[in-house]
């Protein structure tokens, strides 16, 4: 890649002007007239030489091996900024590593085989899936996708609260439909679940027990209804989550942190830390000592422990399972059991960084202007699985993705319906379904076009740009991996198909016939079927890594057609 070539040659100038290592790094500059790529390498380093950053920018720019960077030209800009102008070579030789690539291209390996745990969605198991879920669903997956592009070796992990007090209310809502459907006036409790899947469970265990409690209070007896309520919505959650193409490499429940004892050793590693100290009959953790505001409540005054003991359990267990690295993607709404859950996991000696939070906004849902609020199924919000029946899979997990996680999420239904170029994910998608019509109206099979094409041939500002942006494929991966957003990756995809959509109709022989790829010139053919499928194969790769489908044949619909 010319990145490479160009680091390489700055990181030899700069060993020769006595610096040590750099990280180099390389941007696209804003405007077209200062090159092609840009660094500030003579900034980051002026001090350590104990030189003026424009003085070492123009020795850098002297010293520099132009034929070993392929560069042409390079510039000292500002205060210090080298400007980089690529040789035509470099630029064309990345089609051949793209083709060379193929379904490997963007592949790295930054993460060197380490292991890294991704946690995700983790709902109660109390209800449907919501659309907070399905953002954290699309999110998760995409986040342990580009970990798995850059070399990690990720685990996908899903934890079940399925203990405490909304199991019990759970519990309590299903006995009480169950009850009222078999003719009895029972009352829900106060603050129980009043959607209609309660009365679909409390159906279902009609159908298997019949009137076995009807009359039975007793505590085994809601234990069994409560079981048989967990069960149900599980299977619901975790095929509304296949459908949506997500899946899990385990599913950890919370319960077993009691029952393998997991909770009471963690209570007996705290205390010996000397931080936990009694007060007001309750157990605290003296969280203050790692920055919390205060100190907390680690078993209340009952006996029972309050939520976050379980999560510091749970962060344990999964260090000694090997797991030295996590990320957790969660709701803006546990910014505060974070904090919580920092200062156990720092109490019993685990280092800075473990684990690791991404904490997403909420969707807001919004048809015709209108705000929609609520499912009937479900006496609350959209469900996950009502969205995306009515959008489709691609649309909906592309538009979970498309906003940085800590950014409100608008989902626009108008603009998801929308099967034009109108539609983000559908204009790239219509664009990998262009270079696709290339081959099939040339006869050829897209896997055919083999490195080795006179790419020199391609000297067309639109194609030159168009390459240029190809090539920042892998470093566009390495940085969405590095940040745990997914959002890079979406933006890079939707300007690089509105390049290669320019690209592809400015080659109409009615406005642009220098631009047609089937042309009659072999050699310019062959060049620009390299390029159409060097196109076709980054945004296959993208899309792919984001769980999206990359249709090689798309039919728009007649009236967006006639509009």
């Amino acid at each position: 890649m010319p990145q490479d070539a160009i680091r390489a040659a700055l990181g030899a100038v700069l060993v020769e002007l006595g610096g040590s290592s750099a990280d180099i790094r390389l941007e696209r500059p804003r405007e077209k007239q200062h090159g092609d790529l840009s660094t500030n390498l003579a900034l980051a380093v002026a001090k350590q030489l104990g030189r003026p950053p424009r003085e070492v920018a123009q020795e850098i720019a002297r010293r520099l091996d132009l034929k070993a960077a392929g560069v042409d030209a390079v510039e000292v800009a500002g205060p210090g900024f080298l400007n980089f102008r690529l040789s035509h070579e470099a630029v064309a030789s990345v089609l051949d590593e793209i083709l060379e690539g193929d379904a490997d291209f963007g592949k790295s390996q930054v993460g060197g085989g380490r292991t890294v745990m991704v946690e995700f969605v983790s709902a109660n198991p109390t209800g449907p899936l919501h659309l907070g879920h399905g953002r954290q669903a699309a999110l998760g997956d995409a986040v342990a996708s580009l970990l798995e592009w850059t070399g990690w070796g990720v685990h996908r992990e899903y934890y079940y609260n399925d203990s405490g007090r909304q199991m019990e209310l759970l519990a309590l809502s299903v006995r009480a439909r169950y009850r009222q459907r078999l003719g009895r006036d029972e009352m829900l409790p106060e603050d129980g679940y009043r959607g209609a899947y309660v009365a679909e469970v409390a159906d279902e265990l009609i159908e298997k027990v019949g009137d076995k409690y009807l009359n039975d209070d007793s505590t085994e007896a809601l234990d069994e209804i409560r079981r048989f309520a967990v069960q149900l919505l599980r299977e619901e959650q975790d095929r509304d989550l296949s459908d949506f193409r997500v899946h899990f490499d385990e599913y950890f429940l919370e319960s077993s942190l009691y029952s393998d004892g997991l909770v009471d050793g963690t209570v007996a590693a705290l205390r010996a830390t000397g931080l936990v100290y009694e007060m007001d009959g309750a157990t605290w953790l003296r969280t203050t000592t790692f920055g919390d505001q205060k100190d907390r409540v680690m078993i209340r005054s009952n006996g029972q422990p309050t939520y976050f003991l379980p999560d510091v359990a749970y962060h344990k267990n999964k260090w000694d399972r090997g797991y030295h690295r996590v990320i957790n993607i969660q709701g803006s709404d546990h910014h505060g059991t974070m904090a919580r859950v920092l200062s156990g996991v720092r109490a019993l000696g685990l280092p800075e960084g473990f684990p690791e939070y991404v904490l997403h906004q909420m969707v807001r849902v919004e048809r015709d202007g209108q705000e929609v609020k609520f499912s009937k199924r479900a006496g609350s919000g959209v469900t996950l699985r009502e969205l995306y029946e009515e959008v489709g899979v691609d649309v909906a997990r592309f538009f979970f993705q498309m906003r940085k996680p800590d950014a409100q999420l608008l989902f626009d239904l108008d603009v998801a319906l929308d099967q034009s170029e109108k539609n983000p994910v559908y204009k790239v998608q219509y664009a990998h379904a262009r270079m696709c019509s290339i081959f099939a109206k040339a006869g050829v099979a897209p896997e055919s076009v083999q490195p080795g094409a006179d790419l020199e041939l391609l000297s067309q500002d639109l194609e030159r740009e168009l390459v240029k942006r190809l090539g920042e494929f892998p470093a566009v991966v390495d940085r969405a991996a590095a940040q745990a957003s997914p959002h890079v990756l979406c933006d890079y995809l939707e300007q690089t198909a509105a390049a290669a959509n320019s690209w592809y109709h400015s080659g109409n022989p009615t406005r642009n016939p220098d631009l047609a790829v089937l042309v009659e010139d072999a050699r310019l053919r062959a060049a620009r079927m390299s390029l159409a499928r060097a196109v076709q194969i980054v945004l296959r790769n993208g899309l792919t890594i984001l769980g999206i489908t990359a249709p090689t044949r798309m039919v728009r619909p007649v009236e967006q057609e006639a509009a």
